[in-house]
Parts: structure tokens; C-alpha cells; sequence
């Protein structure tokens, strides 16, 4: 694989240059040598294709009504620099650049609306009859990229935060580390172009994908797990009052039903 001096080696460096890809915010030369890294890596260019889908996702959201209080305060940030821009800057020199405040805002107000009740946009029509095979897809992108996680902790109070922060919602994280089944991390991935959370658990050599889909108002729970296992994966779903569950896993089958077994038990401790 060719190597570009402009792009590092470190997963982590790595993942923050493709949100800074993703989000227009690299020079030439260092955006053309991660193109071609992902030209070679299909790994990466499985996790450029899922921050692409997010991005999209985040821009096909209603914009919120914003006063000029917050305007203001926005514009007063100043150059803060972000992650992914810090990436970018150790890759490589870049052109100087003026603050572009209303890319900031933005930002701030998509978070601002998914936290004020917009969360349930999310939700829109429930999930149809393919969104198994998308959550099987999902864990495959998951295993293919650099890293399964875009918040790495088995800290469940460091990880439902960040997804609360990202995309204002976040199912129960619970601890399983004692039945075998180790929180790693979370990430945002999309599924009918909607941006949901997703927890990753480790059993073993084997990773747990948990997508939580926030449940329209009424629907009632499900008892026990339900399988919709397909094509070499062990798939099952289940509900709360808040959401609907999806595990996936490359583990057999008893393993998956012990895992929602035992995140059930935890949840209802809560």
C-alpha cells in the first residue's frame, strides 16, 4: 500500500482525518492521500462510506428555530479547534483559514433539537422488513473498519453520554462485564438513512452489536427475544416502553440469547 506523508498511521488519527474529510475541512494534498488510502483499504473506505451516510443523515434533519441570543454566543466562540482539525493539522500543513462560525452553528443546532424533543424524529416510521438485514450490514461495516467503536470505554457512564452528545439519545448501557459480555465502546451508526446509537460488546473472540430504535408512542413490548437470524449471523430483537433492541453476532445463537437475556435482567435493576 502506498504511504502519504501527509497521512498518519494511528487508527485514531486516522478515523478523525475521515471526519475531517467528510466534512470538507482538509487541505489538497493531505485529502488526496487519504482518497488514496481509501482507494486501498477496505476497511477505511467502509468507514468513509458509514461518516458519509451520517453526515447525511445530520443534514436531512429540520432545522431548528435559533434566536439571535444564540447567534451571538455562537459567533463568540471564536477558533475553537475541533479533533478532527487537530488531525489534520499533525498530517500535514494547511492553509490558514477564517472561523466559519455558521458551519459551528450548524452543528450546535442540530445537536440543539435532537436534544429538545427532535429525538423522536428519529423513530419515523418504525423499523421495516429489510432493518435486519441493515443491522447485519451495520455490524459487518463495524468489523471491516479501522476500529468497531467511535467512542472506545467500557466505562458505560463514558459511553452514554458521548451518544447522548452525538445524536441526543442513548439506550440503557449496562454493565456485563461479570457475565462475560465486556462493554467496549458505542458508535452512531445509520440505518434507513436515520442516525441510531449502537453499543459493541465483546464475548470472547466475538464482537455484540446492539442498535437501540426508539419506539413510537403505544407500541407495546415484546416478552422475549424474537430471531431473525440470516446469513451466517445470529440476529435477535426485543422492546421496552423506550425502544426496540437488535443484537447481531457472528457468536452461535445460545450466546446471543444469553446476552439479551442478561441485558434484559440488568435493565430492568436500573
Amino acid at each position: 500500500m502506498r504511504k502519504d506523508a501527509n497521512v498518519p498511521d494511528d487508527p485514531a488519527d486516522l478515523h478523525l482525518l475521515l471526519q475531517a474529510l467528510v466534512d470538507g475541512e482538509l487541505d489538497a494534498a493531505t485529502a488526496l492521500g487519504l482518497e488514496r488510502r481509501i482507494a486501498a483499504d477496505p476497511a477505511l473506505a467502509a468507514e468513509h462510506t458509514r461518516l458519509s451516510a451520517i453526515a447525511r443523515a445530520v443534514r436531512g434533519l429540520p432545522p431548528p428555530e435559533v434566536g439571535d441570543g444564540l447567534r451571538a454566543r455562537i459567533a463568540a466562540i471564536g477558533g475553537s479547534e475541533t479533533p478532527a482539525r487537530a488531525a489534520a493539522n499533525r498530517a500535514g500543513p494547511e492553509r490558514p483559514a477564517a472561523f466559519d462560525w455558521r458551519a459551528m452553528a450548524a452543528s450546535v443546532m442540530v445537536t440543539a433539537v435532537l436534544a429538545s424533543g427532535g429525538t423522536w424524529w428519529l423513530a419515523g416510521g418504525g423499523a421495516g422488513p429489510d432493518f435486519a438485514d441493515a443491522v447485519a450490514d451495520a455490524h459487518r461495516r463495524g468489523l471491516l473498519a479501522a476500529s468497531p467503536v467511535d467512542v472506545a470505554s467500557s466505562d458505560r457512564h463514558t459511553v452514554k453520554p458521548w451518544l447522548d452528545a452525538r445524536i441526543g439519545l442513548s439506550p440503557p448501557t449496562v454493565d456485563l462485564s461479570a457475565q462475560g459480555f465486556r462493554l467496549i465502546g458505542g458508535r452512531v451508526e445509520v440505518i434507513d438513512d436515520k442516525p441510531l446509537p449502537a453499543l459493541v460488546y465483546r464475548y470472547n473472540e466475538h464482537l455484540i452489536t446492539l442498535v437501540a430504535l426508539p419506539r413510537q408512542p403505544g407500541a407495546e413490548a415484546t416478552s422475549a427475544p424474537a430471531d431473525l437470524s440470516a446469513g451466517g449471523l445470529s440476529v435477535v430483537r426485543w422492546s421496552d416502553g423506550a425502544f426496540s433492541y437488535w443484537a447481531v453476532s457472528d457468536a452461535e445463537r445460545h450466546v446471543l440469547d444469553e446476552f439479551a437475556r442478561r441485558f434484559r435482567e440488568a435493565e430492568a435493576k436500573e
